[in-house]
């Protein structure tokens, strides 16, 4: 949907000491643009000082410009209050009446970042950011968090105000009647010719590489950037087989050995060029899909023998669908849960048709085999059967 069809319509701002830009935007919004965004509620986060202005110049009785411009333009009721103010926090958790240590930045990246994740979480809300105020740090880390977890519906943006009103103290929006005012180079203009208009800015989203236990939880924005960056990296995947354990996106995965041994099953035939692979049937147990199974699990397990001869037991008859489409779903539950939107290169793809074919979609330079330590340039091969 457009974000004027949702439920919730939320504009966040960044701001430091011009609240303006609140009116501002806001004007923008809903009477510039068509469709109109009318928001149903408004966040500002800010330092100390930027709070205490933008309550006694929006919220206050006199002059209350926020209340003013909903007045003179009939606007519908919009949640903004004292509350709707939050207040920058640094490392002590005391608040901030500016950024000036590096630490500042960081406290000020995980605040917006959590504000972020919090508004994209709700599937009902459109999100509106402008970064027309504050710090450039700040509107730096808004856009780039809105990027992390942006949704289809939310959008990036910032007011451009006609001269001389810019920067003016007195200007808060175009007024549909005539009001005079002092600017800042001490001329006298009417608010009624003011030009106010949004800058929409294009940005790419990357929601889709941030791990869901990131976008859920409260991990800083540094982290969600490098969960992002494994996401755009070229995939490549080492298998440690005798290890236990893969290395995906650049993350070491442990994997219980069936699993491990599925997975290698796929990873040593797109090593080799070979095409993908039907699935055992459903009830008809499949030996060349157990030999196949087998051969890698034996590499995993050589020291382990009981195990080993119980997992051959197991599979004399064969290997039936259900064995493998366990597996096959633990597996990639696995991958999901460790690398979140960075496992989708190493997940077994199936063709999206029927008859489901399996591989993994990895190309052969892409895939390495770790043996006693060492990138190992010739893999030990399993038995004959499992390379068919």
């Amino acid at each position: 949907m457009a974000p004027h069809h949702f439920t919730r319509r939320i504009l966040f701002s960044v701001t430091g000491l011009s609240p303006q830009v609140v009116t501002e935007t806001l004007y923008a919004l809903s009477q510039t643009r068509t469709p109109a965004f009318l928001p149903t509620e408004i966040h500002l986060l800010t330092t100390t000082e930027g709070a205490k202005r933008a309550q006694l110049a929006l919220l206050s009785e006199e002059p209350g410009w926020f209340y003013r411009l909903c007045r003179d333009y009939g606007l519908p009721e919009i949640a903004f209050n004292p509350d709707n103010i939050h207040v920058l926090n640094g490392d002590q958790g005391q608040a901030l009446d500016d950024i000036r240590t590096p630490q500042d930045n960081h406290r000020a990246a995980d605040d917006i970042t959590n504000m972020i994740r919090e508004f994209t979480a709700d599937e009902t809300s459109a999100l509106h950011v402008s970064i027309a105020g504050g710090r450039k740090t700040m509107g730096y880390y808004a856009g780039y968090a809105l990027s992390l977890f942006a949704r289809a519906q939310d959008r990036l943006s910032h007011v451009l105000v006609s001269e001389p009103f810019e920067s003016s103290w007195d200007f808060f929006y175009p007024t549909p009647y005539r009001r005079v005012i002092t600017t800042r180079d001490n001329k006298l203009a009417d608010t009624a010719e003011a030009e106010v208009s949004l800058a929409e800015i294009p940005f790419v989203s990357l929601r889709h590489g941030v791990d869901e236990n990131l976008r859920q939880g409260h991990a800083s924005f540094s982290e969600v950037v490098v969960c992002a960056q494994r996401a755009l990296q070229p995939p490549r995947l080492r298998l440690n087989l005798p290890g236990k354990f893969i290395e995906a996106a650049g993350i070491i995965i442990k994997l219980p050995p069936a699993q491990l041994a599925l997975l290698s099953v796929f990873a040593r035939r797109a090593l080799a060029g070979k095409g993908p692979l039907h699935a055992p049937l459903k009830e008809v147990p499949d030996l060349e899909w157990a030999a196949r199974f087998l051969a890698e699990y034996r590499l995993i397990r050589c020291n382990e023998m009981d195990d080993v001869e119980r997992t051959e037991r197991a599979l004399k008859r064969g290997m039936t669908g259900d064995y493998f489409s366990s597996h096959l779903s633990k597996l990639h539950d696995r991958l999901k849960k460790v690398s979140g939107g960075a496992a989708e290169p190493y997940l077994i793809d199936d063709g999206r048709c029927r008859p489901r074919r399996y591989r993994l979609r990895l190309p052969p330079e892409a895939i390495e085999y770790i043996e006693n330590g060492k990138l190992a340039t010739k893999p030990s091969v399993p038995s004959p059967m499992s390379n068919s």
